[in-house]
């Protein structure tokens, strides 16, 4: 099979954010690193560890046909749960959570694994029973299941950001495969009480959302790390106040070098740093979409999308909870945060997306339809009903 060249633009965004993220996690952890592990460069040592594990799990499934993944993404959804169940049981409890396993001085998170083990089942599942979506409700019984047993799973956790990550994806590569909107509204209503009960019944979840919506009464208690990722991305201003020199990393900003790094880098590179971020994902997401519209089956579309909807959503919910957008919740920032697995899966993530990209269309087979090769943004602009009918077979529309 031909085989168009690497996508400059997706590689060299992957590649900058990487880089920017290494030379933050060094700025933001440094002093912190000192004080508890009696070196400066105590992350910045993982996390170059983290890049040569990453790197050369990006650079493997750059190199393998992506189409290889359809016929493990039963195995994938099935290792997923049982890791997610194991460790409920087996795994460290680290502020009220079970969601790590410590392996030695290492530690393993099972729910990035599980966000690509349901991009991948959602695409597999949904190419294969094309004929059949946009038909009936039925048809999205499967992906609905197993997305709410992965969801239910991390929600016991409790990591409600990665459940809300996992649910948003799912409604996404849904509705580009053709739903109807009713379907999927009535998936979201349906999902609405167990949110609300998430939120509401949960009093520490519910006190960070009334900080949420005035952090400064809560100061010294549930809203000091907003108040503190405030004061940190306003004294940075246009230029900030010089790499290194931050002063909200000095013990007054908790996960400094994690969830919060883009408060620091914001301090220290200022309004200037903040938009080279925010350039920089947009720069991953147009070309993700990019690869998904021409990616060469209804598999790789699929693939594509739901990989870019996971960076996508992720990065726009911690930047919002820097920001003060957002209540808070534990995120990372994809490629720029401290991280173990998270850094690991985010990048084999992303050589799935450079594989797609590089993927000419293959010759049109029995299980392939025109309308499948048919790139995905004319597929969202046709009108709903012919769009949905398009996904089984070609639709000629009268004017």
């Amino acid at each position: 099979m031909h085989e168009r060249p690497v996508d400059i633009l997706l590689f060299v965004a992957v590649v900058a954010l990487l880089t920017l993220g290494s030379i933050m996690v060094f700025s933001a952890g440094a002093v912190y690193a000192q004080q508890k592990h009696g070196a400066y460069t105590y992350f910045l040592v993982r996390q170059a560890f983290y890049l040569m594990l990453g790197s050369l799990a990006m650079w493997r499934f750059a190199r393998i046909d992506f189409g290889r993944l359809r016929k493990y993404a039963p195995a994938m959804v099935a290792a997923a749960f049982a890791l997610l169940v194991a460790v409920l049981f087996l795994g460290a409890r680290i502020n009220g959570a079970r969601r790590w396993f410590r392996l030695g001085p290492l530690s393993f998170q099972p729910a990035e694994v599980a966000k690509l083990a349901l991009v991948v089942f959602l695409a597999h599942s949904l190419a294969k029973q094309a004929q059949k979506l946009g038909r009936s409700p039925l048809a999205f019984i499967p992906q609905f299941a197993i997305a709410s047993l992965l969801m239910g799973l991390v929600l016991v956790q409790p990591d409600l950001g990665t459940a809300a990550i996992l649910g948003f994806t799912t409604i996404a590569v849904l509705f580009v495969s053709g739903a109807r909107m009713s379907y999927l509204l009535i998936a979201v209503l349906a999902a609405a009480p167990v949110a609300w009960k998430h939120l509401a019944g949960t009093p520490w979840r519910l006190k960070r959302v009334v900080a949420f919506v005035d952090p400064w009464p809560f100061r010294r208690d549930i809203g000091y790390q907003i108040t503190e990722s405030l004061i940190s991305v306003g004294s940075g201003g246009t230029y900030g106040m010089g790499l290194g020199d931050g002063r909200q990393k000095l013990f007054f900003l908790p996960e400094a070098h994690t969830d919060f790094i883009l408060s620091i880098l914001c301090e220290e590179l200022g309004f200037v740093g903040l938009c080279s971020v925010v350039a920089l994902f947009g720069l991953l997401v147009w070309r993700g979409l990019r690869a998904a519209w021409g990616a060469r089956d209804a598999f790789g579309t699929y693939l594509a999308f739901g990989i870019t909807m996971l960076f996508a959503s992720q990065a726009l919910i911690n930047i919002g909870v820097v920001l003060g957008s957002l209540p808070t919740k534990g995120l990372t920032l994809p490629f720029v945060s401290y991280g173990g697995s998270s850094l690991v899966v985010t990048m084999a993530m992303a050589g799935v997306l450079l594989n797609i990209s590089r993927r000419n269309p293959a010759p049109i087979g029995p299980d392939l339809t025109e309308s499948q090769r048919e790139p995905l943004w004319r597929r969202l602009l046709r009108p709903r009903t012919s769009r949905n009918r398009a996904v089984g077979r070609p639709v000629v529309i009268e004017s």
